[in-house]
């Protein structure tokens, strides 16, 4: 061959290849950082000291732990893991879908400032984020405190912005523990894709009224400021807006959208009140009708995605999609529409919007679980894949692999294993001591504290959580107290007898292994985790399960009793056979997804 020609050749597949190189982005959903290593600006409390380390500890109880549903303080070994993780699988990309921070204080926020920046200035990795609606809790800085820090004594310690909040006798006050508004955020955090640098190909907001074709950074540095990014939410109430749309690499639009809507409680009231807003956690419900604005420009940046040859990724702290695999009208008629967070559940309205608009991929987190939802409405194909938090079971992160504008790859990373994460343990010890001999307290279990790992200690804080929390609040008291001592051969001899359940050779006695008790939270585990929930299910039980749902399904009693059964084995079939939502591909072209 020509040498001349096989010069040329060589050098168009080099070009080839490197326009071809796949891109990928972690995300990191709900870290929820609270700097258990962090300092105050004004006071000297570095927390309590640890004898397993020798270091000052700023924790939260292990009782309140137990009762929510993210852990507060071994998360942040969890972060360090995971990003040490994505460090080493050289991905310079980490988009950061809300709740980033607990309640965004200004210590815990100077606290992830500096873990961002340490990856950043080590591994040049850069960090995306958008706001959840514990960052912030209100659009405007607001005072506030937790009762449930655990103090010296083992007994919680209350830590407060200003004196006369909180109720616990033993506090400490410092202005950093007060929930920071927008600003607050925007100062601290704008070098995280808040703010445009000079490196990005194109970075914008709603509020913007350029164009890719005209981009000029210096006049983009001046409409990021704060004041430019307002919108009127209701009638004479102004907030602030911190969507963003960045090109971190060539080809790559990432739209960061601020899903919060923070509608005022009392038209009435001065604008500027911080408490007179409403919680933002039911997401994109409000978002339809209260800040329409965001609809508009994402179309508006589809448009112009298309134009230009860019493949489009959306991430927001809310999702798109409904999230529980086709259970939600059963779980409604079983517990009611008040249980089981399905206040948060998009109505199908949502999806419909931002498919109509042209946007495909989207990633969310806000519910601390494992899940994939597609929508195909009109020939286009929305897909709203659920990050898992950092901070719940199952403790994992999500990998995106572009590898071409129609081939995707979505893989879950699961941290089974974090170094050091028992390592406040023996502060759990003086709590439980303490809270001993409190005899109007329910205990929680200690046997938490003899957890060989990460992965165990978050399955154990589901089971925990499912027990203290989620059975008393979710489930009717008279259905529970019926189903307490029922195990597995008792929900067969509910439907069938024994001679026909030998005719099918169903093995009764097999079925004594497990009760109720553990079917709910084998419930939840495939709420939380789906898919991968079935690694910490026993396979026989598994198989246990569909023969009983089958029966249930076939079964033609009208027993208001029965008919609770039958339902919650059609809601486990449901949230137990979803969409991929461990590893697979998202085909755009054919717009179908494959399991891999």
């Amino acid at each position: 061959m020509n040498k001349g020609i096989f010069s040329f050749l060589l050098f168009t597949f080099t070009i080839f290849s490197a326009q071809q190189k796949p891109v990928q982005i972690a995300f990191l959903s709900d870290v929820h950082f609270q700097d258990l290593y962090g300092s105050f600006s004004d006071t000297d409390f570095k927390g309590i000291i640890n004898p397993k380390t020798g270091k000052p500890t700023i924790l939260r109880t292990m009782d309140s732990q137990l009762h929510s549903t993210r852990i507060f303080n071994e998360n942040y070994l969890a972060f360090l893991k995971a990003l040490d993780d994505i460090a080493a699988k050289g991905i310079k990309i980490v988009a950061m879908p809300g709740d980033f921070s607990d309640d965004g204080q200004a210590y815990n926020l100077r606290g992830l400032h500096k873990i961002l920046n340490q990856y950043h200035q080590k591994y040049g990795i850069n960090f995306y984020l958008t706001t959840g609606n514990h960052d912030p809790v209100g659009p405007f800085r607001q005072e506030a405190g937790k009762d449930d820090f655990l103090g010296q004594d083992g007994n919680p310690l209350g830590i407060y912005s200003k004196e006369n909040l909180g109720k616990t006798t033993h506090k400490i006050i410092t202005k950093d523990i007060a929930e920071s508004g927008y600003l607050e955020i925007l100062d601290e955090l704008k070098d995280f894709g808040f703010y445009p640098k000079k490196e990005n190909l194109f970075w914008s907001t709603p509020f913007d009224s350029g164009s890719f074709k005209n981009y000029s950074y210096e006049k983009t540095l001046r409409n990021a400021d704060y004041s430019k990014r307002m919108y009127e939410v209701s009638k004479g109430f102004s907030v602030p807006d911190l969507s963003y749309v960045v090109e971190p690499v060539k080809g790559i639009w990432m739209i960061a959208i601020d899903g919060n809507t923070y509608i005022p409680k009392n038209l009435n009231e001065n604008p500027d009140n911080a408490s007179n807003y409403k919680g933002a956690s039911i997401g994109y419900n409000n978002v339809l009708t209260n800040k329409k604005h965001l609809i508009k420009w994402v179309e508006k940046i589809m448009q112009e995605a298309k134009i230009n040859g860019k493949t489009v990724i959306a991430f927001t702290h809310y999702p798109m999609i409904d999230f529980n695999d086709g259970a939600t009208n059963e779980i409604k008629d079983l517990l009611s529409e008040k249980k089981w967070q399905l206040e948060r559940v998009p109505d199908e309205d949502v999806a419909k919007t931002f498919a109509d608009v042209g946007l495909q991929i989207h990633f969310a987190g806000h519910m601390h679980i494992n899940d994939t939802g597609i929508r195909k409405i009109g020939g286009k194909m929305l897909v709203n894949i659920q990050v898992p938090s950092l901070a719940a079971y199952l403790p994992a992160y999500k990998i995106l692999t572009i590898n071409s504008p129609d081939t995707m790859e979505v893989q879950t990373e699961v941290l089974n294993d974090v170094p050091n994460f028992d390592e406040l343990f023996p502060l759990y010890e003086k709590e439980y001591d303490a809270l001993q001999k409190d005899q109007g307290k329910i205990l929680w279990n200690k046997d938490i504290l003899q957890s060989k790992s990460y992965h165990d200690f978050m399955l154990f804080h589901l089971k925990e959580l499912v027990r203290l929390r989620m059975i008393p609040d979710d489930w009717p008291k008279d259905f529970v107290d019926k189903v307490k001592k029922v195990n597995g051969e008792d929900l067969l001899l509910f439907i069938q007898n024994r001679n026909q359940l030998k005719q099918q050779g169903i093995n009764v006695e097999n079925f004594r292994k497990w009760n109720f008790e553990d079917l709910l939270l084998d419930l939840y585990k495939f709420q939380s985790a789906d898919e991968l929930a079935k690694k910490d299910i026993p396979t026989e039980r598994l198989k246990q399960y569909q023969t009983l749902e089958k029966l249930f399904k076939e079964n033609q009693s009208q027993d208001p009793f029965i008919l609770k059964l039958k339902s919650v084995f059609k809601i486990l079939s449901l949230l137990s056979n979803g969409d991929p939502a461990d590893h697979f591909e998202i085909d755009l072209k054919k717009l179908v997804i494959r399991r891999l």
